[in-house]
């Protein structure tokens, strides 16, 4: 039993890290494609397609990283997981629409940017995890 319990726990450590690595190096080509085209291609459209796809694909990895992940939680776990990930897109798209509209009907200066809309989600996501731990400690 004992065995059984430290080879999940380091399965588990394992898929974390990995889900880690992917969402760091997602981060990276997000940034690549971002400030690449500006900064370092002048807005080349064959490297910046290329930089595009690297980053969809870097970003699938991580989708199934995720998954690894949630899928090796003990129950509790997933569960806090999946109510976190509910209400981050919950508030994802609520948040999300509400920014547009506040853009659309100029009642806010400049346009809606789609990184205040990952800030809110990653926000609630991390606000949602550590209500669900205590919750249930």
């Amino acid at each position: 039993m004992q065995q059984n319990t430290s080879s999940r726990k380091a399965r588990i450590r394992k898929n974390t890290l990995g889900l880690f690595y992917w969402t760091i190096s997602w981060v990276l080509t997000t940034a690549l494609v971002s400030f690449g085209a500006k900064y370092l291609w002048n807005f080349n459209t064959v490297i910046s397609s290329v930089a595009l796809l690297l980053n969809v694909g870097v970003g699938i990895g991580m989708i199934y990283a995720n998954i690894r992940h949630l899928k090796d939680l003990d129950e509790l776990d997933q569960k806090i997981q999946l109510d976190a990930m509910a209400l981050s897109l919950g508030g994802g798209i609520v948040g999300g629409i509400a920014y547009s509209m506040l853009d659309i009907t100029n009642l806010i200066p400049g346009d809606a940017e789609i990184s205040w809309l990952i800030v809110l989600m990653s926000a609630v996501y991390i606000i949602a995890v550590l209500v669900g731990r205590k919750r249930y400690q």
